[in-house]
């Protein structure tokens, strides 16, 4: 039998799995900015709205690139913010983070995020502060402490973005927007949380 048609019929038969893509960096912490110092490496939280994790992801689409920031819930694994866009900006990272101040009853908080250059930039870090958010940043080339929000990008690669090849920027703004709100936050049971 020739390897073509064993080929094809696994196609057919759905049997191929999905090549891992290449890695594209979405943080440079090799700017000017104020960086901010680590205050979670203890931290265990106990309720909702006490730690935030911020980080940014690709998704790759035919012909580039859409990208998505997101703020989970560090207590409740949720999605409390995000945002999706063309270009890795710092405003792509600051729209994620109205949306998630808009939705959400804050009091003392913290906020934490890699240092790269939309966290550290000069709108984001205001929106921070007039909010009464501390800023927590994680040392460089250390992603262990981002944890939690690099678990659900994971999920959300694995279960969504890998099982659909998006050819369209709209396709991933009606696909990831449902994943998120429907499946992910609704549905998802989180295995740290004993659900």
């Amino acid at each position: 039998v020739n390897h073509k048609r064993v080929l094809r019929l696994m196609r057919d038969k759905n049997l191929l799995c999905r090549a891992r893509k290449a890695f594209k960096a979405t943080t440079n912490s090799s700017h000017s900015l104020k960086k901010y110092p680590n205050l979670i490496e203890d931290l265990v939280p106990y309720r909702t709205d006490q730690l935030w994790h911020a980080d940014i992801t690709y998704i790759r689409i035919a012909t580039s690139f859409v990208y998505l920031a997101a703020l989970i819930d560090g207590f409740s694994r949720k999605v409390v913010g995000y945002g999706l866009g063309r270009t890795l900006s710092a405003d792509l990272a600051l729209a994620a983070l109205l949306d998630a101040i808009s939705k959400r009853n804050i009091g003392s908080l913290i906020h934490h995020s890699d240092q790269g250059i939309q966290y550290c930039s000069q709108d984001y870090v205001k929106v921070l502060k007039d909010n009464g958010i501390a800023i927590s940043m994680s040392g460089k080339a250390n992603p262990y402490d981002n944890a939690k929000i690099e678990s659900f990008f994971r999920t959300l690669k694995v279960e969504e973005v890998y099982m659909f090849e998006y050819e369209t920027y709209e396709e991933v703004l009606k696909r990831i927007p449902y994943f998120i709100e429907e499946v992910y936050n609704r549905k998802r049971l989180h295995s740290s949380l004993s659900c």
